[in-house]
């Protein structure tokens, strides 16, 4: 189903870069479906702080974000897409090589281009080739800003081949006129800083305007409940699985946490509702509910802020009763188990170690090693032996991470970038 989205901007040219990274990470929470971030400046100190900055914001959130930028050549855009952005906003009016445009959707994929108009740019046969040029460009999609909603506006966007995001403060226009103009896929505001947004997604859906929120596929009645009318919740961490707590929902918790996105739980010992993070700040932000095949027991995926147990723990379980030695399986475990033993040979040298070698040795020896074990790699392919190349795949990955820990990534950093591309 194709939701109308809710886009809050970010105007990073009037804001400190931790300002802009807090209310970046304040709508990802609370419910916007994506987010627009811009600084325009054509100075180039500035750009690249902005680049920066852009680059802790795709760290810090976890819904698509776009970022507008001044661009005079292809290499400006590429070094905005590596910040993590879904796209990069070019501003046409201040957008001096024209032609660039369509090489740049045929170098990194019209969907990783957007471009940003003045509805009153639009108009007149000047405006209309000006469009023309653009939907031949093959851009993915228009960012429409100043727009006066009329017949002829809503005809002009309408007849469009490129979809439509309008930004707007809806100062002059509501958002349910907004929205339900064809070919506009979303609304970018700054109009819900400080908002809540699901609840104005919750009003919009009340009027027939489709917008993702949360709905539960199976209603609580059907649910078997402990003899106090309780269900059970085992909750996780959605990045890493860790199991991280336990707790109980009657129907009224679990209506609030469908509606609000965050979990609200039952206190057994307060006999009361009780929002997680409510009074410390550690909320914890819906990203999957599941039930288990007797329908008695529910696993919540969330984001969790700060830590979940009240004792300053990341999980709540935290006494050990029966503990073996063993080996973990799972690929990125095992990747950030290794990463951690490199970081901490960084950190603290030990005689002897071959790690410890190869940072004193610094970064032309660490790419030397590379280079020959994806040499080595290559070799072991051509060879019917696939134990010659487990071993060879094996020695590239533990070099790489030496490389990813000298050049200060770690593999949030390229899960990071690897969910980007999905």
């Amino acid at each position: 189903m194709a939701y109308k989205k809710i886009i809050p901007y970010i105007n990073a040219e009037t804001e400190i870069s931790a300002n802009v990274i807090k209310l970046a990470k304040s709508y990802s929470y609370g419910g916007a479906d994506e987010l627009l971030i811009y600084n325009y400046s054509k100075d180039e100190k500035t750009r690249e702080e902005f680049l920066s900055m852009a680059k802790e914001i795709s760290k810090e959130i976890d819904i698509p974000f776009s970022i507008g930028c001044y661009v005079e050549r292809l290499e400006d855009i590429k070094k905005a897409i590596y910040t993590g952005a879904r796209a990069v906003i070019i501003r046409y009016s201040i957008f001096e090589n024209k032609n660039l445009l369509k090489e740049a959707t045929g170098r990194f994929g019209s969907e990783k281009i957007m471009v940003e108009l003045d509805m009153i740019d639009c108009i007149g046969e000047e405006g209309e080739r000006m469009c023309n040029f653009i939907e031949e460009a093959l851009v993915g999609t228009i960012l429409l800003k100043h727009v006066i909603v009329s017949e002829h506006s809503k005809k002009r966007i309408e007849n469009g081949r490129c979809p439509v995001i309008i930004r707007d403060s809806l100062v002059r226009n509501d958002i349910r006129t907004l929205l339900t103009i064809n070919n506009v896929i979303g609304l970018s505001t700054n109009f819900f800083e400080n908002k809540d947004i699901m609840k104005a997604k919750y009003a919009l859906k009340e009027e027939n305007i489709e917008v993702n929120t949360f709905e539960s596929l199976l209603s609580f009645s059907e649910f078997k409940l402990n003899a106090d009318g309780l269900i059970p919740v085992v909750v996780q961490d959605y990045r890493t699985d860790e199991v991280l707590m336990l707790a109980y929902m009657n129907e009224e918790a679990y209506n609030k946490t469908i509606v609000s996105g965050r979990m609200t739980y039952y206190s057994r010992s307060r006999d009361t509702l009780w929002l997680k993070g409510e009074t410390s700040g550690h909320y914890q932000y819906v990203k999957e509910l599941s039930l288990d095949c007797d329908k008695d027991t529910i696993l919540a995926k969330v984001l969790q802020i700060g830590p979940a147990c009240h004792t300053g723990s990341h999980n709540c379980f935290i006494h050990d009763l029966v503990k073996k030695e063993y080996n973990h399986s799972d690929p990125f475990h095992v990747f950030k188990d290794v990463y951690e033993v490199i970081m901490d040979r960084k950190r603290n040298p030990k005689e002897g170690s071959y790690t410890n070698y190869l940072f004193e040795k610094g970064i032309d020896k660490i790419l030397k090693k590379c280079g020959e074990e994806a040499a080595e790699i290559i070799i072991a392919a051509k060879n019917p032996n696939a134990e010659e190349l487990r071993y060879e795949i094996a020695d590239f990955l533990y070099h790489m991470m030496v490389l990813m820990a000298e050049c200060g990534l770690d593999w949030n950093d390229i899960t990071t970038e690897l969910a980007h591309r999905k």
